[in-house]
């Protein structure tokens, strides 16, 4: 057969490398939850440990006990020396029980939720631009009527929110303040890192029903019961407590960008002037091209609720054309940032 008679192969200008670094992306996640659910990462605590010694322990297969073992290596869980393997800063950090800033509470909500991330739901979101959760009901009409379903929400988001919580008013002076009003505050996590923070703080945390009787639950753990109060609060149709600091985390990230901007104003209308409205967010770069995380937890807004990530560009502009001067961007926290401004 004459060789001209075959088809010519289209050799591809790039590689495949971005193929595999998805699908590496969804066996990480997976990975991290099996770990923990094998609690996996306690058997590190009291002494680095072989690859014989993990398989005793586990009571798995050298095979797969590698498998587990390369993996947690080449994602920063667990690192090697001399064939023994240990925890990293991160693991120590954040998933060991004894740690306070364990993240237990949050990969028991993931690992129950898990199917949630399914390639259908997403393209059922994408869609029908709807969310996914609670087999499509609405996120916090659901809490509201299901006080354990709010209950391992707020536990989750808490143990989240632990690091980010306790960088953010450090970022700031807020010594001249008095009272910061925490909206859709869930456990109360970042008022009490604030008032912690800063002394001449009290705090009013303002959420649904179900949610602030959590609250006062985490209130009252940290001993603070005398400084920070909970108030039930529809925030959409019921007038604000007064304070001199508007506090939002995590909540405009809910919304579109229209009810953002009705928040925004409805704190401008609330503050009195030399007031402060601060935003809590994993920021989009001004491109909105990244970070891959921040991207990822848009996608996650689908299967979730009604809202997004926004830019630092767009809360900026948002909060000007309110009415708000002196806006600043401050990184925080690893992706997290804080948008504030004051009223004139």
């Amino acid at each position: 057969m004459n060789q001209n008679t075959f088809a010519k192969i289209q050799k591809p200008t790039t590689d495949e490398r971005i193929l595999w670094d998805l699908i590496s992306g969804h066996i990480s996640f997976k990975t991290l939850l099996v770990a923990y659910n094998l609690n996996f990462f306690s058997i590190f605590v009291e002494k680095p440990l072989t690859v014989p010694e993990v398989c005793q322990i586990l009571k798995i297969e050298h095979r797969a006990a590698n498998a587990l073992l390369s993996m947690c290596l080449a994602t920063g869980l667990l690192q090697i020396k001399n064939n023994y393997y240990s925890l990293t800063q991160f693991s120590q950090n954040y998933l060991v029980e004894s740690s306070p800033n364990y993240l237990g509470n949050f990969l028991n909500f993931l690992s129950a939720n898990e199917n949630i991330y399914s390639w259908q739901n997403l393209k059922n979101a994408v869609l029908t631009n709807s969310a996914q959760i609670y087999a499509g009901n609405d996120l916090f009409q659901t809490h509201q009527e299901k006080v354990d379903l709010a209950r391992a929400f707020t536990y989750a988001i808490h143990d989240r929110n632990l690091a980010p919580a306790q960088a953010w008013a450090d970022n700031l002076d807020l010594s001249k303040n008095k009272v910061l009003l925490d909206i859709g505050g869930g456990s109360g996590i970042y008022a009490i890192n604030a008032v912690m923070r800063w002394p001449n703080l009290e705090a009013i945390i303002i959420d649904l029903a179900s949610v602030c009787n959590l609250a006062k639950e985490f209130v009252s753990k940290y001993g603070l019961q005398e400084r920070i109060k909970t108030e039930i609060c529809d925030i959409w149709n019921q007038p604000f407590p007064k304070a001199d600091i508007h506090f939002y985390s995590d909540i405009f990230h809910d919304w579109s960008l229209e009810k953002c901007f009705l928040l925004a104003q409805k704190s401008f209308n609330n503050l009195e002037s030399g007031g402060r409205i601060i935003i809590h967010e994993m920021l989009y770069n001004e491109q909105k091209n990244g970070p891959l995380s921040v991207a990822a937890s848009n996608m996650i807004m689908l299967l979730w609720t009604e809202g997004q990530q926004y830019s630092g560009h767009e809360l900026t502009t948002l909060l000007k054309k309110v009415g708000f001067e002196n806006v600043e961007v401050k990184p925080t926290c690893g992706y997290w940032s804080i948008i504030t401004a004051c009223k004139p």
